[in-house]
């Protein structure tokens, strides 16, 4: 634990404009990154007295080795920096809101020659309407009922080329749930006009169709044709149930996004109701842990910050009220902040009195229950994993903490297509983002200790050579400056994605799948690197034994052993993270096509002529004239494909049609 006057600034120093500041431990994270009206000011009250600060402050400031700051022009700014970044290191001490629900949306491709209905989370797309948002659950409904009145296309652009090419439509179109204007039985004018009704309705003139359908029903009675009226009696029946599923709590024109949360110490639970056309048509939750000391009013702003910011929530999903249970310190700056992405003016209120802030009583209830049934679920898992990370570090006598752990696996069938995984977990829990894979290729794939020792050379060679870069970079001049100018940049361009690093920081504790040979391997490569503060450990499958490097006897841990389990778990992971790409790479390997041994015939263009010709052998009967057709073929390339299959045709061992080797399917005929 670094002491915080090592790497104090000197306050003459610290510029007194508003900035961004970031704090970095020994490692080179990226561990806090926050805001201020006076940078000068609030980097000093980090250091004036260490002793007085909160808990987690204090923690935090004993955890880190550097600090850095860049000067912007305004506190809008300043906002959007510290967006930006918290985006891109995910610092540790930063408040982060976990969702516990999915944001699904009801879309129409009205961009599309023949529009589709599908469910889409994310990013806007251009010409797509969206509709929303909604549970997981009632969307699905709610899309299955509505095709039943209007038969708009909700299949793949796979099955639609499939259905355009065999002039038969899918099982969508049998059943009456799509109207299949890919055999012709609508126009495409006809299809986009009931895709029209299908946006109207979900945009709220659903009392006008219903209307509609109620005289259509009237005048089937009249003439005596009741199985028609039967129909329409049922659609009717179908529309009033997607019509009336959400109460109506607000007057229809009301769009607006209802924030509440309920906290204790040490975490918050926060609810959002979206109401739009005064019917709550979604809900969604998070959990926090305050690892920062925050006030409510800046939980209210990091959550803005996250929902607006990671949702990519661009004009037409962000409403025009945002109703928030305090009213955050920058009210204004975020307002324009907001009201920037939207495209229109974004009003931050606390509602007080009469039907909105009824509404937020009851989402605070939510919110209540949340927290407590996060805790409770919390509670057993929690005493477990801190339960079986304490009893592995005490049985294998590491004198530090197993805050990260690796695991390393080798996966291949008789020395082919040799693959390895890495998996990460991270206080107990599983870190998805930070799994890697490796193709192991030449002298590395003969046995499994040597592509072991490959891979740990690998993995913490690209570790190394990071650290040293990021160490090179800072001893450059101008180094503040270039900070600067990046900041500016980022501020300048919020939608590119942040750079990925190959690696994260190093593990406490390296896991292997295997036994002694294995673990010495691995010992032996972090060895030849000099790394010297990473363990090694080995988990034998046949016993389940642990072995240390340089061991003659195995660890034996109790079968009921909390630290036995964790082990065995992340072990299976690794395994079969390492099998689903192992199967990946053989598959590719083992699919065989007519179209491979064509010379200058890459994949791209192989795509492209099996995209104009459908199969190979289209592709084998067409002309030189009628393959240049096709993207990127030109005439010296057509003919070099007619002359191919032309010599295959006359060789007495004619090619085999192309097969999948591992499921013996035809690909292409």
């Amino acid at each position: 634990m670094a002491n915080p006057a090592s790497y104090r600034p000197q306050t003459g120093e610290i510029p007194t404009n508003p900035g961004v500041y970031r704090f970095r431990d020994p490692h080179g994270r990226v561990i806090y990154v926050g805001k201020a009206k006076s940078l000068r000011s609030r980097l000093n009250s980090y250091f004036a007295n260490p002793g007085g600060l909160l808990p987690k402050t204090y923690a935090m400031v004993h955890a880190a080795s550097s600090v850095e700051w860049t000067v912007v022009g305004s506190e809008l700014e300043s906002l959007q920096l510290e967006y930006t970044w918290i985006k891109e290191f995910k610092p540790r001490f930063n408040v982060v809101f976990r969702d516990d629900k999915t944001y699904p949306y009801l879309a129409v491709t009205m961009g599309e020659k023949l529009p589709r209905v599908q469910v889409l989370r994310g990013e806007r797309r251009k010409g797509t309407r969206y509709f929303g948002p909604y549970t997981a659950g009632a969307i699905r409904e709610t899309m299955d009922t509505l095709l039943r009145v209007f038969p708009v296309r909700s299949c793949s652009p796979g099955v639609l080329k499939r259905a355009q090419a065999s002039g038969r439509p899918c099982l969508l179109g049998y059943i009456d749930k799509c109207s299949a204007p890919c055999v012709g039985r609508v126009t495409p004018e006809e299809h986009r006009a009931l895709a029209e009704d299908f946006c109207s309705f979900m945009g709220g003139e659903a009392k006008r169709f219903i209307g509609r359908l109620e005289k259509d029903m009237a005048a089937a009675v009249a003439e005596l044709d009741y199985e028609r009226a039967a129909r329409v009696r049922d659609d009717i029946i179908a529309l009033r149930k997607v019509f009336e599923r959400n109460a109506v709590v607000l007057s229809e024109d009301t769009d607006a996004d209802i924030f509440a949360l309920h906290e204790d110490e040490l975490e918050a639970a926060v609810q959002v109701f979206h109401v739009r056309g005064g019917r709550v048509r979604g809900q969604r939750g998070w959990v926090v842990e305050k690892v920062e000391d925050s006030t409510t009013p800046d939980l209210v702003e990091h959550l803005l910050q996250q929902v607006y910011g990671e949702e990519g929530e661009t004009q037409g999903r962000m409403p025009r009220e945002v109703l928030v249970p305090e009213e955050p310190s920058n009210a204004a700056e975020l307002a324009q902040w907001l009201a920037g992405m939207r495209g229109a003016k974004v009003d931050i209120r606390v509602p007080r009195r009469g039907d909105k802030a009824a509404l937020m009583s009851t989402v605070r209830e939510n919110a209540e229950h949340a927290l407590k049934l996060h805790k409770s679920r919390r509670a057993g898992d929690l005493t477990n994993r801190s339960l079986a990370l304490q009893e592995l570090q005490e049985a294998l006598d590491l004198p530090v903490a197993l805050l990260r752990i690796e695991c390393f696996d080798i996966s291949h069938v008789q020395g082919t297509n040799v693959v390895a995984s890495m998996v990460v977990v991270e206080d107990g829990l599983p870190k998805k983002s930070d799994y890697r894979k490796f193709s192991i290729t030449g002298a590395a794939a003969a046995d499994d200790t040597a592509a072991m020792h490959d891979v740990l050379t690998r993995r913490f060679r690209n570790y190394l050579q990071e650290q040293a870069d990021h160490a090179e970079a800072a001893r450059l001049p101008g180094h503040q400056a270039a900070l600067e100018a990046m900041a500016v940049a980022s501020v300048q361009d919020t939608t590119t994605p942040a750079p990925r690093a190959k690696f994260a920081y190093p593990p406490n504790l390296v896991v292997v799948d295997g036994g002694k040979p294995q673990v010495n391997a691995a010992a032996r490569a972090l060895a030849e690197l000099g790394i010297d503060d990473v363990y090694v450990v080995g988990l034998a499958k046949r016993l389940e034994e642990v072995w240390l490097p340089d061991s003659d006897f195995p660890v034996i841990l109790p079968r009921t052993s909390e630290g036995l389990y964790l082990l065995q778990r992340i072990r299976d992971e690794a395994h079969r993270f390492a099998i689903t790409f192992h199967r990946q790479k053989r598959g590719k390997a083992m699919t065989v096509s007519a179209l491979d041994s064509v010379p200058g015939l890459g994949e791209a263009k192989r795509k492209a002529l099996l995209a104009q010709f459908g199969s190979v052998k289209s592709i084998r009967t067409a002309s030189a004239a009628e393959l240049a057709t096709a993207k990127g073929i030109g005439p010296s390339l057509a003919d070099a494909i007619v002359s191919h299959f032309s010599n295959v045709a006359a060789s007495p061992d004619a090619e085999s049609p192309a097969i999948n080797m591992t499921t013996g399917e035809i690909i292409e005929t």
